[in-house]
C-alpha cells in the first residue's frame, strides 16, 4: 500500500469513528448539562466552593464568575511555577522566570497551552500535574460551559438566566472530561506512553555522548491535553516524542481524542434546542471544512512543491519517520482546525502551501470543529452572521432558531469576529516593525513573516501550536503573546455570553414564509461560504506576503 492510500485509509477510519460516537456522546453530554440532579462528588465540590447549585445566573453574573475563576487560576499557576524549587517533586528545577511563568499561566488558563519553554528541563512533576494538567481540565470545561450557555440562550424564552457557571464547570470536568481522559490515559499506557515519577535516566547515545531522559506522569497529561483541545506537551518535542506518542495507532488515538468532543457537541446543541436537524446542519458545516482542510494539507505535503520533495514524492523534512507524511499532515490539520496546539511534526518545515493551510485553519476561528466548546459557539456565531447576510441578500427575515437577529445581536456577533484579526495583525505588525524582534526569526523574507504571523495567529486564536523557527522565549514575546491570549480568549467569551443573554430574553418568533430554513443543504453551503470569505477578506493580504508569496516564488 502506497503512502497516499494508507493516508486516505487513516482519514477514513477517523471519519467512521466520529460518525459512530457522534450520537451517543452528544446525547450523553445533553443529559449532563440538562439534568437537575447533582451527584455526590459534585455536591461536595459545591459545598467547598460555597456554591448554591440550584441558583441560576444572568449572563453578567455568569461572565463575572468565569472571569473571577480564571483570574484566580492564573495567580495559582503563576505562584506554583515561581515557588517550584520549594515544592515536592521539583526534580531540582529552579523557579520559572517571571516572564515565562506569566506567559505559561495565561497560556494554560486560556486553553492556549502555548509553550515558550522546554517542559522536561523547566517544569517539575508537581508543576506539570498541579498547575498545568489541572488547567487542561478546567480550561476545557470553561469552553464547554460558554457553549452550553449560548445554546441555552437560543433554547430559552423570555428568560433572564443562562444556568450556573459553577455547575457547568464542575459537571463538564467531572462527568465528561475526567472519565474519558482516565480511559484514554490507560489506553495510552498500554500503547507505550510512560506514566511514572522518575527523575530521569542517563543513557549513552549512538555517538558516545550521554543524555538524561526525564520520566514523569505523561500519559495522564497527554490524554487530557488532546481531549480538552489543550496541546501543552510534557516534552519539548510534544506529540513527536515517543514517550508522548509511541506508535502509529496511538497517533490515531490522539487525533481521535482531539476531535471527538467538538464533533459531538452539535448533537448536544440539537437536542437542547429541540431540533436535532439543526445540529446535523452545524456538524455538516464543520465536517465539510475539516475534510477539505485535511485533504488539501495532505496533498500539499505528499506532493511537495520543491525540487527535493518532488523528487522523493513527498516533503519529509520536519516529519516524524514513525508516522510518515500523511499521518503527520492529518495531525497538523486536526490540531489547527481545533484549538489544540499539539504537534507531531514541525509546521515550519511544511511546504509553503502546507504551512498556509495550518495558518488558515486557525484564522477560520477554529470552528471546524474548533476547540472544546469554543468551536460550537464560534460556529453558532457564524450561523447568526449568515442568517443576517442572507436577509440582506434575498429579503429573508433575519431569524435563527426562532430568535430575531436585530442590531444588538449582529453587533455582538460581528465584534466577536473582529477581535482575533485585530490581535493577529497588530501583533505581527509590531513584531515586524522592530529590528530586535525580527532578529528572533530563523529565516528572512516571506518565510520569516510566516513565522511571526503564525505565532500571533496561534496565540490570539488560543491554539498554542508553534511554527518553529522563531525564538519566542524573550520578555517581549512572552508579554505580547500573553496579552494576545488574554484578549483572544476572554473578549470573545464576554461577547458570546452577552449575545446569549440577549437571545434568552426574547420571545419566540413564529415561523413564516419569510423565515430562512436553517437545516437544509443550502444553508450549510451558505455558512461554509461566509466562513471562508470572512477569513479570506481579512487575512488575504498578510497571507499573500507570507506563505503564498513563498509558495509562488
Amino acid at each position: 500500500m502506497n503512502a497516499t492510500a494508507a493516508g486516505m485509509l487513516f482519514i477514513a477510519s477517523l471519519i467512521l469513528a466520529m460518525v459512530l460516537v457522534h450520537k451517543p456522546l452528544g446525547d450523553y453530554m445533553y443529559r449532563v448539562y440538562t439534568t437537575t440532579r447533582h451527584n455526590v462528588v459534585e455536591r461536595v465540590v459545591y459545598r467547598l466552593l460555597g456554591v448554591r447549585a440550584d441558583t441560576e445566573q444572568s449572563w453578567g453574573v455568569y461572565a463575572r464568575s468565569l472571569l473571577a475563576f480564571s483570574v484566580l487560576s492564573i495567580l495559582v499557576v503563576y505562584g506554583i511555577q515561581r515557588l517550584q524549587d520549594k515544592l515536592p517533586l521539583s526534580l531540582g528545577r529552579p523557579p520559572v522566570t517571571d516572564h515565562v511563568a506569566w506567559n505559561t499561566a495565561i497560556s494554560f488558563v486560556t486553553n492556549t497551552n502555548w509553550q515558550a519553554y522546554s517542559g522536561e528541563s523547566t517544569m517539575g512533576h508537581l508543576t506539570q500535574m498541579a498547575a498545568l494538567a489541572v488547567q487542561n481540565f478546567v480550561s476545557a470545561a470553561v469552553g464547554m460551559a460558554v457553549a452550553i450557555a449560548l445554546v441555552r440562550g437560543f433554547a430559552r424564552r423570555r428568560s433572564g438566566t443562562l444556568g450556573n457557571f459553577w455547575v457547568d464547570l464542575v459537571r463538564g470536568s467531572v462527568r465528561i472530561l475526567l472519565p474519558i481522559a482516565f480511559v484514554g490515559a490507560l489506553v495510552l499506557v498500554a500503547g507505550g506512553v510512560i506514566q511514572n515519577f522518575s527523575s530521569g535516566h542517563q543513557i549513552t547515545t549512538l555517538t558516545g555522548g550521554t543524555q538524561t531522559i526525564t520520566g514523569g506522569p505523561v500519559a495522564s497529561q497527554e490524554a487530557i491535553k488532546e481531549l480538552g483541545t489543550n496541546g501543552g506537551g510534557f516534552y519539548n518535542a510534544n506529540s513527536a516524542h515517543p514517550f508522548e506518542n509511541a506508535t502509529a495507532w496511538t497517533n490515531w488515538l490522539e487525533i481521535f481524542l482531539i476531535l471527538v468532543i467538538p464533533f459531538a457537541l452539535p448533537r448536544t446543541f440539537g437536542r437542547m434546542v429541540g431540533q436535532v436537524r439543526q445540529g446535523y446542519a452545524i456538524v455538516a458545516v464543520m465536517g465539510i471544512i475539516a475534510l477539505a482542510s485535511v485533504l488539501l494539507t495532505n496533498a500539499f505535503e505528499l506532493g511537495g512543491n520543491a525540487t527535493v520533495s518532488q523528487a522523493v514524492g513527498a516533503a519529509m523534512e520536519g516529519k516524524e519517520v514513525r508516522f510518515g507524511v500523511s499521518n503527520s499532515a492529518t495531525f497538523g490539520a486536526a490540531t489547527t482546525l481545533t484549538s489544540t496546539g499539539a504537534v507531531n511534526s514541525f509546521h515550519d518545515s511544511y511546504t509553503p502551501f502546507g504551512g498556509l493551510m495550518t495558518m488558515f485553519n486557525m484564522m477560520l476561528g477554529e470552528v471546524a470543529p474548533g476547540g472544546v466548546g469554543a468551536g460550537l459557539y464560534g460556529m453558532l456565531i457564524l450561523a447568526v452572521i449568515t442568517v443576517f447576510v442572507a436577509g440582506l441578500m434575498v429579503g429573508r427575515t433575519p431569524e435563527y432558531l426562532g430568535k430575531k437577529i436585530g442590531p444588538r445581536e449582529i453587533k455582538l456577533a460581528s465584534s466577536y469576529f473582529l477581535v482575533t484579526p485585530i490581535l493577529v495583525l497588530v501583533g505581527t505588525a509590531f513584531a515586524m516593525g522592530s529590528a530586535e524582534q525580527r532578529a528572533s526569526m530563523l529565516n528572512g523574507g516571506a518565510h520569516g513573516l510566516s513565522e511571526i504571523l503564525y505565532a500571533f495567529t496561534s496565540a490570539s486564536n488560543n491554539n498554542g501550536s508553534a511554527f518553529a523557527g522563531l525564538t519566542v522565549n524573550s520578555p517581549w514575546y512572552d508579554v505580547a503573546t500573553g496579552l494576545c491570549m488574554v484578549f483572544g480568549r476572554f473578549l470573545p467569551i464576554i461577547l458570546v455570553l452577552a449575545l446569549a443573554g440577549s437571545l434568552a430574553r426574547q420571545a419566540p418568533v413564529p415561523e413564516s414564509i419569510g423565515t430562512l430554513p436553517t437545516h437544509r443543504p443550502q444553508f450549510v453551503a451558505m455558512v461554509v461560504g461566509v466562513t471562508i470569505i470572512l477569513v479570506a477578506l481579512t487575512f488575504l493580504p498578510a497571507l499573500a506576503l507570507g506563505p503564498i508569496a513563498e509558495g509562488l516564488s
